[in-house]
């Protein structure tokens, strides 16, 4: 799913009222009754009381349409009229006339240098003051109404964009606090980053019918992940597949007190479909892991402890390596000759990307299309110089052009960035998974796509996908807080139906 920016959605709305046609004030009234049904399934007692507090724009006017929409449900509502500026938009008007007697009645109309209007205790506040074409921070006396509605205990909702948020960029000055956000066709691009958090809550997006074919033309390099991307991109199984079609995997992982890290890896690889695993580890690990998982199979270091030297990359249809290796001098000798002597793309995660961020020379060296999973922390060490999560989204696609890797930045909404400079934003996956292991069996299922022969982007992108939604299947089988990274590898299996269905 394409992610637009601000000026794409607004010429998309022209585009759509002058192609449909429809008229602006019937896409409107379109958005609006969107709004309205999302917002009764979550708050559905039209007892409770509904506050709106509307600015002039057509932001305000999708409000106004809201106010009356809902009143015609039986909610008892009330508008408080932001008079920011000297006019208001055609739309806006029009809402305004259709108000119903009652509610114009009541209307509250807020000018700079009024005193704050009193809210109900038991009601909900309907943000929609301003829209997302903000164009500076919001200061001055609406930033104070923006404060003052945020330091009320009233469950607060934004109409498409929580107020003085900027869509597709940093954002400073005063926001409205949401606790739920609905945006209108597709999500909006701040949304994905933790530090918008705190502003939108719970996020969602309905469509309101705006022009497929504006948007199937628009040009952009920002994708949101959904079930129906994954489906186009996961090869089904042929009657006569064996073992060998689904490749070799090699995972050099694993060192004295950390061999756990290898087992979940492997067990993941090998539940992700592919054909055949070999942990390369320590000795010390080579009974624990011959007994935790008797399907796959071990090559051993000549360390005890640690990775010394790893063996020849050339038997194998992928490599992924770093899960609990450590960053020992002798491993990052390894480490450098796994990198140096293997020209096919390769996944390191873990303490291989601590050993990178100590050597970064060696980033230079990675072979073409390798894939690099590093959590936030990771990330810092490898690129640092960023103030905000959008400086950081432009640091991963630079250094996934200049290094011509795949970047997976970790978070809630886990961001693949690609060679190309597009960066896809993944749908699936709950707080629960921030347990120990969860990374580990990222790098197994990555892994295991790779050797199954899909190109590194689709591996990264089945592979980041399929592991949220089956921390999300793990989680609905228990709760999210008891999660650990062994009810994500049991989940697979279910996580694959869930796509074929």
């Amino acid at each position: 799913m394409k992610v637009l920016s601000v000026e794409q959605i607004r010429a998309l709305d022209a585009f759509t009222i002058a192609n449909e046609p429809i008229p602006s004030l019937e896409l409107m009234e379109r958005a609006s009754r969107v709004f309205t049904h999302w917002f009764i399934n979550i708050f559905p007692d039209e007892d409770v009381p509904v506050t709106i507090f509307c600015g002039p724009g057509n932001n305000g006017g999708d409000g106004l349409a809201v106010a009356r929409l809902l009143h015609d449900k039986f909610y008892t509502v009330k508008v408080v009229f932001c008079a920011i500026g000297n006019s208001t938009s055609e739309d806006f008007k029009a809402n305004l006339d259709r108000l119903p007697a009652k509610i114009k009645t009541d209307l509250v109309k807020l000018k700079k240098g009024d005193k704050l209007p009193v809210i109900a205790k038991e009601s909900i506040i309907i943000d929609a003051i301003f829209g997302s074409g903000l164009s500076r921070p919001v200061e001055g006396f609406w930033g104070e109404v923006i404060n003052y509605l945020n330091s009320q205990t009233n469950p607060l909702v934004s109409i498409d964009v929580p107020s003085g948020l900027f869509a597709d960029r940093h954002s400073n000055g005063s926001i409205i606090k949401a606790d739920h956000t609905l945006s209108f066709e597709l999500p909006k691009f701040g949304f994905f980053f933790a530090e918008n958090h705190e502003f939108t809550g719970e996020w969602d997006f309905q469509s309101i019918g705006l022009s497929y074919e504006f948007i199937d033309s628009a040009s952009t390099s920002n994708y949101y992940l959904t079930k129906k991307d994954i489906q186009l991109l996961l090869n089904p199984l042929k009657k006569f597949d064996h073992k060998g079609t689904f490749g070799h995997a090699l995972l050099v992982m694993g060192s004295y007190g950390k061999i756990g890290a290898a087992t979940l890896a492997a067990k993941a690889c090998l539940r992700t479909g592919c054909g055949l695993v070999t942990v390369h580890l320590p000795k010390c690990g080579y009974e624990i892991l011959q007994t935790a998982a008797p399907e796959i199979m071990v090559s051993i270091d000549e360390g005890e402890n640690y990775i010394e030297n790893p063996p020849n990359p050339e038997n194998y249809a992928s490599i992924g390596a770093g899960c609990g290796i450590g960053t020992t001098p002798e491993t990052a000798k390894a480490l450098q000759k796994l990198i140096s002597e293997n020209d096919h793309p390769v996944l390191l995660d873990a303490d291989a990307l601590n050993i990178l961020a100590a050597n970064k020379q060696w980033l230079r060296e990675l072979p073409q299309g390798s894939i690099l999973t590093p959590h936030p922390g990771e990330f810092r060490r490898l690129f640092d110089g960023y103030a905000n999560n959008f400086e950081q989204n432009e640091i991963q696609r630079q250094m996934a052009q200049e290094l011509n890797v795949f970047i997976v930045l970790k978070g809630a909404h886990t961001c693949i960035a690609d060679p190309e400079g597009n960066c896809y934003f993944n749908s699936t996956g709950n707080p629960g998974m921030a347990t120990a292991g969860s990374g580990d069996v990222l790098s197994g299922m990555i892994t295991s796509f790779l050797a199954q022969g899909y190109p590194p982007k689709s591996a990264a992108i089945l592979g980041v996908y399929l592991h949220g939604l089956a921390g999300d299947i793990a989680a609905d089988q228990q709760d999210p807080k008891s999660l650990i990274a062994s009810d994500i590898i049991n989940a697979i299996g279910p996580a694959f139906k869930t796509i074929k269905n």
